[in-house]
């Protein structure tokens, strides 16, 4: 996608449409987003959008000759002690940087945001009335134009199905060849708590609420034990599923803005990534 104008727009200025969706303040404490390779100064003239920074991706897009690689994930979690470019994250580094490419990642800030990708992930289940599982403190909604921001969504559906019609639409609308549930099948549900990415951290958020059913990724044996001895149910959607959904949205997002500020670049999704985990029939 190309605008016809001629303003050429440098990193921080597609970082700033981007924190003004998910601002920094609302990442947690032990997340580390932000740019995480080369300059908020460098020209961009294409974007890319991914969930990981994985070295094929960054391969792939210093190939295509990409200026900024957004992605969800951060490529740096902990204080590198040295930059070893035989190492995985070193070769990462030293392919961005030698084709002038800058990565920046939103993630739990993302997550939280009012408009972010739980939001998104409720939506596409078809969810209402949404409100956070973990609400952010005052300050941090303020910033969010007094939209409801914090962790997780809970929402209602438009009419109730059983926890196996309602397993089946998640199949359907994320293209998957199967989810693991928890519960009884005929079981009905209504109210509905989602987490993209991993959820075991709001575990008991899900169990202290009037949620019926809990959907998220990376779910354990022993949440699943407690969630039985409650009697409510849970979905396994999947860390990659829950979260590779906000990839178009934020394209779209981010093109609005280069047009409504004449802005010449080129923003568009990373085709090449795959769920990591593969079904065998």
């Amino acid at each position: 996608m190309s605008t016809d104008s001629t303003i050429q727009p440098v990193a921080a200025d597609i970082i700033g449409v981007i924190e003004s969706l998910a601002p920094p303040i609302l990442a947690e404490h032990w997340d580390n987003c932000g740019l995480q390779v080369g300059s908020r100064t460098w020209p961009v003239k294409k974007v890319w959008i991914a969930l990981d920074p994985l070295l094929e991706v960054v391969r792939e897009a210093a190939g295509q000759e990409v200026d900024l690689l957004v992605t969800h994930h951060p490529l740096l979690f902990n204080p590198l002690r040295s930059i070893d470019v035989e190492t995985p994250v070193g070769k990462i580094v030293e392919t961005a940087l030698t084709a002038h490419m800058a990565i920046y990642s939103a993630h739990t800030n993302l997550d939280s945001a009012s408009e972010g990708l739980n939001h998104i992930f409720a939506g596409v289940i078809g969810l209402h009335d949404l409100v956070p599982m973990v609400p952010c403190d005052a300050e941090e909604s303020g910033r969010q134009g007094g939209a409801p921001a914090g962790m997780g969504r809970i929402g209602r559906l438009d009419q109730p199905l059983s926890l196996a019609e309602l397993a089946h639409r998640i199949r359907i609308r994320f293209n998957l060849p199967g989810v693991k549930i928890v519960g009884e099948p005929e079981s009905m549900v209504d109210r509905v708590a989602v987490c993209s990415g991993s959820g075991s951290s709001l575990l008991d958020a899900f169990l202290n609420s009037d949620a019926q059913v809990y959907l998220t990724g990376d779910l354990r044996y022993h949440d699943a034990r407690r969630v039985e001895d409650d009697g409510r149910a849970m979905i396994d959607v999947g860390h990659f599923a829950s979260e590779h959904i906000f990839i178009d949205p934020l394209v779209a997002h981010l093109r609005q803005a280069a047009r409504h500020a004449g802005w010449s670049v080129d923003i568009d999704p990373c085709r090449i990534e795959r769920d990591p985990f593969k079904w065998i029939e």
